[in-house]
């Protein structure tokens, strides 16, 4: 890997700075552990600040560490307001968010407002009063069909698998709601107490210092109304993109449109991210209208292989969605919900990080996972007895294999967890991440990790890179990107399995793999991005 950080720096920081953030997600669980106790945690995370201050991202996103009985990863939310033990204490939340702060990072919080965990109060209290109860309201509680209401309300189906209904015990009892596990009751957001509910919780994360939300499940909080039949789908998908009675009902801007006004109540440009799977760009530019919500997650992106024309198609269709909106593009490879890119692009690291390169080129807003910036590849071979995944516990649904991802990140060569804690790791990590971790790869200029910080420190300095709205496509090759940024940046991609013959564009700044000499023309290897200087 070579490099040339040559090129002037950014006049001034502006306060739309989510337009080109570089955001790193930690998965709290998996990335430092402070008390030592096999878990990470929030004191974890704090102590490990400096590493992506120095990475040289903009900000960090902290999946749920909110109380939990931990049914779904934190993601059945008992206590909104609460964090878990096993992650810590609001002091220690806290205190992140002012270590973070003094560092220059900015931290967005999970908000998980579609659902939350059977052991939240509101529910448990609906549970005990039973049938007619005003409290049932704020849920979604139906009597069955068939002659005794032994039937499901309707044919919705669970993301996870099964039906998305759950009856209670007792004669008489109702079913209730749940898209997602059974312990995870879904919110009715037309009852105005749950609205009233998380604009107090969004202030309340607000208040204690936090500059944003990503939104979990943004395009699922309304439902279609009478609760329709859905029809034979096959089993749905956590990544799919049917057209469905749950998902991207129009009623949903309005909540967004009310946390809007929330948010422009504080000072610092406060955000919030959408994740929101919908079956065209153009609905996805919903979510991010004026008086809506700053970003939404690019998902057909994630999903698109390595291809030059399928990359070059969901490029364009990114950002002609986002430009009538005004609102930026987002891009993402990786997170603690699909196999790590590295292994699903199924290329090995040099195709990972030509595929970084390409990523951080684009126009916009990126979101890193942690653990990408190293290299690190799945996990497929963690023993079942070693899985956390609800899905993989029930007969269909996800594959159950997301515990792949979320394996603890290596620190150091050596120690039981490769400097992940003094504690083991709550997965097994494999031996060969011993050369994987920051340690190894620190001060190697051919590593991974090194490459990361060079091209993020090349994406702040150089004009022709971060923020806008349009790339201008080059003529390349079959199977190669060559694209230009206003502000002198050219990127060409080799996504074949064979050399790629070019005009040298410039001067060569940073390569995913050995810079090829260049006079005039330039050899492409396979499997490679370069950024020039045009």
């Amino acid at each position: 890997m070579t490099q040339d950080t040559h090129g002037p720096q950014r006049a001034a920081a502006r306060t739309d700075w989510w337009r080109d953030a570089v955001i790193y997600q930690v998965y709290p669980r998996s990335f430092a552990d402070g008390d030592g106790d096999g878990m990470g945690d929030l004191q974890g995370v704090r102590s490990r600040l400096p590493y992506l201050s120095d990475l040289g991202v903009d900000a960090v996103w902290l999946s749920p560490f909110y109380a939990s009985p931990q049914a779904d990863a934190g993601y059945d939310v008992a206590d909104y307001r609460a964090i878990d033990p096993m992650f810590g204490t609001l002091h220690d939340a806290g205190a992140l968010l002012r270590g973070a702060h003094e560092l220059g990072l900015r931290v967005i919080v999970d908000v998980v407002p579609n659902h939350c965990s059977d052991q939240h109060a509101w529910f448990q209290q609906a549970l005990r009063e039973g049938p007619g109860s005003p409290l049932r309201r704020r849920f979604h509680f139906r009597a069955g069909r068939g002659a005794h209401g032994e039937l499901p309300p309707n044919d919705w189906e669970s993301i996870f698998g099964g039906p998305a209904w759950t009856r209670l015990p007792g004669p008489g009892e109702e079913w209730y709601l749940h898209l997602f596990a059974p312990e995870q009751p879904d919110f009715n957001w037309d009852h105005p107490a749950v609205q009233d509910e998380f604009r107090s919780i969004l202030r309340f994360w607000l208040d204690l210092g936090a500059d944003g939300f990503r939104v979990d499940v943004a395009h699922g909080l309304v439902k279609a109304p009478g609760l329709p039949d859905m029809g034979s789908t096959g089993q749905l998908r956590l990544l799919g993109n049917h057209l469905l009675p749950f998902f991207d009902q129009d009623g949903v801007h309005e909540i967004y449109r009310s946390w809007r006004t929330v948010l422009d109540e504080y000072s610092g440009d406060r955000i919030a991210v959408a994740e929101a799977w919908t079956h065209t760009p153009g609905r996805t530019a919903r979510y991010v209208r004026p008086g809506e919500l700053h970003q939404a997650f690019n998902f057909l992106y994630l999903t698109t292989g390595w291809d030059a024309d399928a990359l070059r198609e969901v490029i364009d269709s990114s950002l002609d969605a986002m430009r009538p909106v005004g609102a930026p593009a987002t891009w993402v490879l990786s997170n603690h919900d699909v196999v790590r890119h590295r292994t699903r692009l199924g290329g090995g690291l040099a195709r990972a990080r030509a595929a970084t390169l390409l990523m951080l080129a684009l126009p916009g807003s990126a979101y890193l996972y942690q653990g990408e910036e190293l290299g690190l590849p799945e996990v497929t071979d963690l023993p079942d007895e070693a899985r956390q995944d609800p899905s993989f516990f029930r007969e269909s649904g996800q594959d159950g294999l997301r515990d792949g991802c979320r394996v603890p990140l290596p620190w150091t060569a050596a120690g039981p967890s490769y400097g992940f804690g003094a504690g083991g790791s709550w997965l097994p990590q494999p031996p060969e991440w011993a050369a994987l971790g920051v340690e190894a790869q620190t001060g190697d200029p051919d590593s991974t990790l090194e490459l990361y910080r060079a091209a993020l420190a090349l994406r702040r300095s150089h004009p022709g890179l971060g923020a806008g709205d349009a790339v201008d496509w080059l003529a390349a090759p079959e199977g190669v990107l060559a694209f230009r940024r206003p502000g002198g940046l050219v990127c060409t991609v080799n996504t074949t399995n064979a050399p790629a013959r070019l005009p040298a564009p410039g001067r060569a700044l940073l390569s995913s793999g050995e810079i090829p000499s260049h006079d005039g023309e330039f050899i492409l290897p396979p499997d490679t991005t370069v950024w020039w200087e045009a």
